[in-house]
């Protein structure tokens, strides 16, 4: 097990094209961090910069406090996944778990030992003498794992493992993988651009954008308290909705927005006088909004999309304000059909605020709808 510290870690291409930039990070000892991202944040950049395949252009990187920026990939002690498996097509699974040794001199009983020691764990015992053409994918996946467990690092790194792979082995992949980290105890760094891979599987998640760290927390801390806008739709399947408001009266426990249609909603969220008159954006989660009867709401919305997942379904609304549909999150089966008008309410204490920057304004947390007080409907 390893821990590790990135201090104002930079990568640039150039003197301009910057993509990492300045990000501070640490990362305890058999700790599971993922990283998330949408393509091109950086993520698989900063991997290899960990990993030493990319040169560091600014900051420092410390394993367990040891600064290793000029280190080999080799001396830092690290075990990679790729995305692809980059298996060797002529060499068996045993042969290909047991090459990584055999160049760094191990003995054939060393090398024999650790190899099936690995396959026991991994469940590859049956298919040591296999070569990779006669694999699954969920197999190749394992073997690749084994490839780096064989060779015991401090620290395993792994680049978007399973995006190869159908939904159904993605699933059971994630669970070989959280079982592999809490057998072993190891420190891993975990990147992917799928959101429920990293709630399913971190201890802690980083998201990134643009080369910068927008937050970092456990899985329930983003999708419950999101820094901004930007991790409360990207932490989140359908993602966050967002309503264009005005501020119109400030408060330390309290705020009043005005909605598009004239309509206000008294939110327990604290903001400074400062933001007083300014635009806004009110959260909300599909599963929190409330619908119902057209005739009995303030505010009615067009079905334009349904999605029948079978334990939920989701509707798909034209608001008649926001560039995007809201999504209402069903718990069960409805009926409800595409050109349907249905009615929306906002249950207040769900609800998010943030300024016109996109950064979140403090939520004041309330024991029951009671405790709030009573806001007119959307």
């Amino acid at each position: 097990m390893a821990q590790l510290t990135l201090d104002k870690i930079q990568k640039r291409y150039g003197a301009n094209a910057e993509v990492i930039h300045q990000l501070d990070l640490h990362i305890n000892s058999g700790e599971f961090m993922v990283v998330v991202g949408p393509s091109g944040c950086g993520k698989s950049t900063l991997l290899r910069m960990i990993a030493g395949l990319e040169e560091i252009s600014g900051g420092g990187m410390y394993i367990d406090g040891h600064y290793v920026n000029d280190d080999s990939p080799a001396e830092r002690g690290i075990g990679m996944v790729f995305q692809s498996y980059a298996l060797y097509p002529h060499m068996s699974v045993y042969q290909n778990m047991a090459f990584a040794l055999e160049l760094a001199g191990h003995s054939k009983s060393e090398i024999d030992q650790r190899v099936r020691e690995c396959a026991r764990i991994l469940q590859l015992e049956k298919l040591l003498e296999r070569r990779p053409k006669d694999l699954s994918g969920g197999q190749r996946q394992r073997v690749a794992i084994g490839r780096a467990i064989v060779r015991e690092p401090r620290l395993f790194l792994f680049d978007e493992p399973l995006s190869n792979l159908d939904a159904s082995l993605r699933v059971q992949m994630r669970m070989e993988v959280a079982a592999l980290h809490k057998r072993l105890g190891v420190t891993i760094i975990y990147v992917t651009h799928d959101q429920v891979e990293a709630m399913t599987l971190a201890d802690r998640i980083v998201v990134l954008n643009k080369g910068k760290i927008e937050q970092v927390g456990t899985p329930l801390e983003l999708y419950d308290h999101p820094a901004n806008e930007f991790v409360a739709q990207f932490i989140g399947s359908p993602k966050m909705n967002l309503i264009p408001a005005t501020l119109r009266q400030s408060g330390e426990r309290q705020s009043v927005v005005e909605l598009d249609n004239g309509k206000t909603l008294v939110l327990p969220v604290a903001t400074p006088a400062s933001a007083q008159g300014r635009s806004v954006n009110i959260g909300i989660r599909p599963e929190h909004i409330r619908s119902g009867d057209a005739a009995q709401c303030e505010y009615q919305g067009e079905v334009k999309f349904v999605e029948q997942m079978g334990n939920e379904t989701l509707l798909y609304l034209d608001n008649g304000n926001a560039s995007e549909p809201w999504v209402v999150r069903h718990p069960e089966r409805s009926a409800i059909r595409v050109g349907a008008t249905v009615g929306v309410r906002l249950p207040v204490e769900c609800c998010y605020l943030f300024d016109s920057q996109g950064q979140a304004f403090q939520r004041i947390k309330v024991k029951s709808h009671s405790s709030v007080p009573e806001a007119l409907t959307l």
